[in-house]
């Protein structure tokens, strides 16, 4: 079975593509108010072949529409069609060409936002050649649209026709739209034309594209920090860099929704891999928009009745990509397309998938129907996606934006699938109101486009040395560039071996390692055996580093394998960080570093295997045995003993800066062990230093608020993510929940609030081990948690004050169980006042060791104090950022 779908692999999936012919299509769901199409260069109206009717900007009678400008030089503008007329369409049999600039000033705007279409026939004018239309595009002179645009370098044939489509608002106080060509004089010794051939103005519903701040249901979620308080404001403008049906072919402008959009195919440009054939699926004959999940204008029908999938009759770990070249240095926003059409799927959880968008995990668990909220209902998923170049990439140069559908295993859907019907990515104008990128490298013609361009046959004997000498320069270029990158390469793993306090030694191969003690260097053969060749079905994480392998080393060991995936915003500085930490630290509850591979491109980290995964796991979100509170204490006691280590045990104090439940592993004993330590900092030394600053990075929803504030980085810092880990173990809840009541989704901020305002606060704890917490544990957990989670960061507890009130709790809770609680509360009486306590600063009760002689059957002191709860005002819930679902790396 598995050869015979492997065999089909590159078979293309199309579901039902010919069905949304026979359907009646909404082509007119939306009128747009403004509706204005200019063929530039043209003296006549002229209607096109889909009966829309296409003004002349030379006709005199279109004056009270818009007025062309242009300064009265010795070089006005020109009226030119194309010098081949053969396969020609509205707009483009006409062109405005000019050598100075020119001004389309279109009156009337209504302030909803409206769609600018350019649209550009790169070919020979006359004697304008294509290669010298170079121009910049700007809008009410104050938003650039193109920079030194060559239009000749986005096609890749003569047929090409290229459209440039933008979103504005226009401000209240206006109503122009002044759009101005200017050519381009980068080269003195070159003289350059600005030129274009149509020019469309359509309104758009407001709200289409653009946040409507009143709808406080409607989020858009940021990939990079995981937050949905991301906007689209009104002063912001838009360039639609794709436009995808995906699973079928091409929607043409005429058969949107009434507003002149086109839908491209996704195949074969954008699709990076195919499936099997699904079996067939009866989309039905209509949509359901009764629920009103969005307008129908969104998208057309033909959008919604086409999709692509693996077919649930596959059982191969198959991903479904889509590959999109854009801009570096900008913000992207993607719109993914969703309408379950499978009458066998009603419920939630029946399809249930990931969603990977820039290589960042978007969507743990995408469900439609809990999206939509039934069958056949269409709905869409917005994010915002930041692709701004890491350490060695130029901003000039276009960066990859992929977007991944990946199936989840049997046990959290019923069926394995994935789905998607269409991909929409806009990018965002910057701070500088620009939204210019960088042109195409330019594609080499073939031999029979140069004798269609060539004039004789003496310019093509000059073009062809011109290519034979390009191609020699070339390939010096790349001889001088392979040498510097081997330098490069040789400098980057001579930087590795001179880490401090690492001693290296030579390999009989000659790659460098660690001291064997201390750090095995793995080849990248070996890590490639060990993953079999990074397949997919190895995955166990993802995260912001990249993908987490389980791998077997020398064929026997298990072991997890973290290798940087290309664009990563972490890279060298995170690989650098976990070597030079973890290759120093050895304590049974931090994740042990066992070697690294750093061959070639590839850098990447090999761990001891946790064979029961993470602390998240098995408190939500899984269909994990919930853990006992004696399990929850001795997990929780662990990490604390991990963390305390770093910040006293160590040679130097370390900040984790990531301290969250997805970062405490589980063996197969249930110790825990800290991971993660690629953000981690040195902490302040010496009695001056209370703090680092830095840039704040961290997961939000465990971030300190002082150092969210004010880039003030503490040990307390970890003190306050911990504390918040405390909850989760309590209440078995992510620390941020969006669909939730806004008093509830912060569960720090609202288990505060519970308590100062004496509310019960038994009810947020998860009813699996209610029962089994005693009173007194109860109370003493409840004060390290408000301890932990202080605004001040010098009123919070100490880790060793966190270690020492968890073996407190601890013991007060065994005491109960092995029925000796009277006992223990005479003395508990005697040595804590329940309402608020801290640790002694005895000295048996501080950590002096270090390495590996750390003292892991310390037990600390408790003892009285005078404050109360009152005497130490909790932080406002307005400084928490409300994001949530923080994910492991």
């Amino acid at each position: 079975m598995a050869t015979s779908i492997n065999k089909n692999f590159l078979t293309k999936l199309t579901i039902l593509s010919f069905i949304w012919l026979l359907v009646p299509l909404v082509a007119n769901s939306y009128n747009p108010i403004y509706n204005l199409a200019v063929t530039c260069g043209s003296s006549t109206n002229t209607t096109a072949l889909d009966n829309r009717i296409w003004i002349g900007d030379d006709d005199i009678h279109n004056s009270n529409l818009f007025t062309f400008i242009e300064p009265k030089t010795t070089n006005p503008s020109l009226k030119l069609p194309p010098n081949s007329l053969s396969n020609i369409q509205i707009p483009f049999t006409m062109a405005r060409v000019s050598l100075s600039n020119f001004t389309y000033s279109i009156s009337s705007i209504t302030t909803s936002p409206v769609f600018l279409r350019l649209h550009f026939h790169p070919t020979t004018y006359q004697a304008f050649e294509p290669s010298n239309a170079i121009f910049s595009v700007v809008v009410n002179n104050n938003l650039t649209l193109l920079e030194n645009f060559n239009p000749s370098l986005w096609i890749r044939n003569d047929e090409d026709r290229i459209t440039k489509e933008y979103c504005i608002q226009i401000k209240p106080n206006e109503n122009l739209l002044n759009i101005t060509f200017i050519p381009s004089n980068i080269n003195q010794s070159n003289v350059y034309y600005a030129f274009i051939n149509g020019i469309e103005v359509v309104s758009m519903p407001p709200f289409l594209y653009y946040s409507d701040l009143s709808d406080l249901n409607y989020q858009i979620r940021s990939v990079d920090t995981d937050t949905t308080d991301y906007k689209i404001q009104n002063d912001k403008a838009l360039e639609m860099v794709y436009r995808v049906n995906v699973g079928d072919n091409q929607v043409p402008p005429s058969n949107d929704t009434g507003m002149f959009r086109d839908w491209k195919n996704d195949f074969p440009l954008y699709l990076e891999k195919e499936y099997p054939l699904s079996d067939p699926v009866d989309f039905g004959d209509h949509l359901n928009f009764v629920n009103n999940t969005i307008p129908n204008y969104t998208a057309p029908e033909a959008v919604y009745f086409t999709a692509r999938s693996y077919g649930m009759n596959v059982t191969e770990d198959y991903n479904v990509t889509w590959n999109f070249e854009v801009d570096n240095a900008f913000t992207y926003t993607v719109r993914l397309h969703f309408c379950e059409f499978d009458m066998a799927i009603k419920n939630q959880r029946d399809r249930v998938f990931r969603i990977f968008i820039a290589n960042t995990l978007a969507e743990e668990f995408a469900d439609v129907i809990r999206w939509s909220g039934d069958n056949r209902v269409p709905v869409h998923k917005d994010y915002a996606v930041p692709m701004y170049s890491q350490e060695g990439i130029s901003q000039i140069e276009r960066v990859n934006l992929s977007i991944k559908l990946q199936r989840l295993p049997a046990e959290y859907t019923l069926y394995s699938d994935v789905l998607l019907n269409g991909i929409e990515i806009f990018k965002i104008n910057d701070k500088n109101n620009n939204l210019f990128g960088s042109n195409p490298k330019p594609i080499n013609l073939s031999s029979k486009e140069i004798d269609s361009h060539s004039p004789n046959k003496q310019f093509k004997m000059s073009t062809i040395i011109i290519l034979v000498v390009v191609a020699v320069t070339c390939l010096m270029l790349a001889y001088v560039i392979g040498i510097k990158k081997i330098v490069q390469r040789r400098k980057r793993s001579k930087s590795l071996v001179e880490m401090e306090d690492i001693s290296w030694k030579k390999k009989k191969e000659g790659s460098s390692s660690l001291p064997s003690h201390l750090c095995r260097y793995f080849t990248i053969a070996e890590i490639k055996a060990a993953t079999n060749n990074f397949d997919d079905i190895f995955i166990i994480g993802v995260g912001g580093f990249g993908n987490v392998y389980k791998g077997y080393i020398d064929g026997v060991t298990p072991v997890a394998i973290k290798r940087l995936k290309p664009g990563s915003q972490q890279g060298v500085n995170e690989f650098m960080n976990e070597i030079e930490l973890l290759s120093q630290l050895r304590h049974i509850h931090l994740v042990s570093l066992i070697g690294y591979c750093n061959e070639g491109a590839e850098m990447i980290l090999v761990y001891d295997f946790m064979q029961r995964g993470t602390l998240t796991e098995y408190l939500y979100g899984s269909d994990n045995e919930p853990l006992t509170w004696k399990q929850r204490l001795e997990i929780l006691l662990g990490a604390a003993r991990g963390l305390h280590y770093l910040h006293a045990g160590a040679k130097h104090n370390i900040i984790h800066r990531d301290v969250k439940s997805t970062n405490i592993l589980l063996d197969e004993k249930w110790v825990a062990k800290v991971s993660d330590f690629g953000l981690s900092k040195m902490g302040p030394s010496g009695m001056s230093m209370t703090h680092i600053t830095t840039i704040v990075k961290g997961s939000l929803g465990y971030l300190d608020p002082e150092y969210y504030m004010r880039q003030r980085l503490t040990l307390k810092s970890d003190v306050y993510s911990f504390g918040v880990v405390l909850l989760e173990v309590l209440c078995a809840r992510p620390p941020l929940i969006r669909s939730l009541d806004k008093k509830k989704a912060s569960l720090a901020v609202w288990f505060q609030r519970c308590y100062n305002e004496g509310v019960v606060i038994e009810e947020m704890v998860d009813p699996f081990i209610k029962d089994s917490i005693t009173d007194e544990c109860f109370k003493c957990y409840c004060q390290m948690v408000l301890s932990c989670l202080h605004e001040d960061g010098n009123q919070r507890l100490s880790m060793s004050d966190v270690v020492g009130a968890l073996e407190f709790a601890l013991q007060l809770n065994m005491s109960e169980e092995d029925s000796k609680f009277g006992e223990i509360k005479e003395k508990s009486e005697q040595r804590v006042k329940l309402s608020e306590f801290t640790i002694d600063d005895a000295s048996d009760s501080q950590f002096t060791s270090s390495g590996d002689d750390y003292d892991e059957s310390h037990t600390s002191k408790v003892s009285s104090i005078s404050a109360t709860t009152e005497d130490q005002p909790l932080f406002s819930a307005t400084i928490f950022s409300e994001n949530g679902n923080p994910r492991a790396r």
